[in-house]
C-alpha cells in the first residue's frame, strides 16, 4: 500500500504571506479590494439600521437649543421649539447624514479591523503591539471629547440665548444646526488626541518626559490658540473647557512618558537642557611632544618593504630631488 508523503509544514496564512513578502502585487490588490468591499457593505448595513434611530438622535441633539429657547420664553404659554429646512426633501438628506455618522461610529471596530489587517503585515511585531495600544486609547479619548462637546454646546447655547433680543425671533436651520454640532464634536475629539500624539513620540524615542515638561509654556499657548480658532462656539466656556482638558491630558501623557523613560533607564540627568553646555572636565596640563627619531620607526612591515623595493630611504623623508 502506497504511503502518502508527509507534508513538511502547514500552509501559510494570508497574513504570514503578506508579512514575509511572498504575496504578489495582484494578490495584495485583491486583498485590498475584498477588505474595502467588506467595510463598505458593513457601513451600508449600519446606515440602514441607524435610520430607525436617526430621528431620536436628532431630537437628542436639538434638546439643548429647545431647552434654552423654552426657558427664555416662559412667559409665552404657546412657546415652541421651531427649526427650518431649505427644501421639502431636506429632512431625508439629514436623516441619511445622521445615519451615516452613526454607522461610521457603530461599525468602527469592523472597518478599522479591515484597515488594520491590510497594514499590519508590513509592521514589526513591537510596532503592532504599540499600534494596538494606541488604537485602544485613541477611540475612548475621541468619544470623551464628543461627550464633552455636547455639554459645551449646551452651555454655549444658553449663553447665546441670553443675548437674544425681544424684537426678533431666532429660527435655526436644522441641517446647519446638526452640522454645527458635528463640527464641535470633531474638534473636541481631535483635540483630545493631541496628548496621545506626544506620547507616541516618546514611545518611539524622539522626545523624553523632561523635554515634554519643558515645553509646557508652548503647549499652553498652542492649546488656547487651537481652541480659539477651531471651536465654533463664540462663548469662552467652550474654549476654556477644551483647553483645560487638553492640558490635563498632556500632563497625564508626561507622567506616562516619565514611567516609560524610567523603564528604559533614561533619567533626567541623561538629557541636557537646550541652554545647558556639556561638562568637558577641568583643563589639565599637556606635556610637550617628544621628537621621533629614525630608530623609532619600525623597519619591518609591508609599507617599509615597498619603500625599500622602490629604492627610497627608510630613515628619513623620501628623496624628491
Amino acid at each position: 500500500m502506497a504511503v502518502k508523503p508527509r507534508r513538511e509544514g502547514k500552509r501559510k496564512t494570508k497574513f504570514q504571506r503578506a508579512a514575509d513578502g511572498s504575496m504578489t502585487l495582484m494578490e495584495h490588490l485583491q486583498d485590498l479590494r475584498n477588505r474595502l468591499l467588506i467595510a463598505v457593505l458593513v457601513i451600508l448595513v449600519g446606515t440602514a439600521v441607524a435610520m430607525v434611530f436617526s430621528e431620536d438622535v436628532i431630537h437628542f441633539l436639538s434638546d439643548p437649543y429647545c431647552g434654552s429657547t423654552l426657558a427664555s420664553s416662559e412667559s409665552d404659554e404657546g412657546a415652541t421649539c421651531d427649526f427650518a429646512l431649505d427644501s421639502p426633501i431636506s429632512h431625508i438628506g439629514l436623516y441619511l447624514k445622521v445615519s451615516l455618522y452613526m454607522a461610521l461610529v457603530g461599525t468602527a471596530p469592523v472597518w478599522l479591523y479591515q484597515l488594520w489587517a491590510f497594514i499590519a503585515p508590513g509592521l514589526h511585531r513591537n510596532e503592532r503591539r504599540y499600534a494596538y495600544l494606541f488604537i485602544g486609547i485613541a477611540a475612548p479619548l475621541f468619544l470623551a471629547g464628543a461627550v464633552l462637546a455636547y455639554f459645551v454646546v449646551s452651555h454655549g447655547i444658553q449663553f447665546i440665548m441670553l443675548l437674544q433680543s425681544e424684537d426678533f425671533v431666532i429660527i435655526l436651520n436644522l441641517e446647519s444646526y446638526i452640522n454645527f454640532y458635528i463640527a464641535v464634536m470633531m474638534v473636541f475629539g481631535i483635540g483630545f488626541e493631541f496628548p496621545l500624539i506626544m506620547l507616541m513620540l516618546n514611545v518611539v524615542g524622539l522626545v523624553t518626559a523632561k523635554r515634554m515638561l519643558g515645553w509646557w509654556r508652548i503647549v499652553v499657548l498652542l492649546s488656547f490658540i487651537f481652541t480659539a480658532v477651531f471651536t465654533p462656539t463664540p462663548d469662552p466656556f467652550g474654549m476654556t473647557a477644551l483647553a483645560i482638558c487638553m492640558l490635563i491630558l498632556y500632563l497625564a501623557a508626561c507622567g506616562i512618558a516619565y514611567l516609560n523613560d524610567k523603564r528604559r533607564g533614561i533619567t533626567a540627568e541623561d538629557e541636557l537642557d537646550d541652554d545647558e553646555a556639556g561638562d568637558i572636565g577641568e583643563a589639565t596640563d599637556v606635556e610637550a611632544a617628544t621628537p621621533v627619531g629614525a630608530e623609532d620607526i619600525d623597519d619591518h612591515g609591508p609599507a617599509t618593504e615597498r619603500r625599500n623595493r622602490l629604492g627610497r630611504r627608510v630613515d628619513g623623508f623620501d628623496d624628491v630631488t
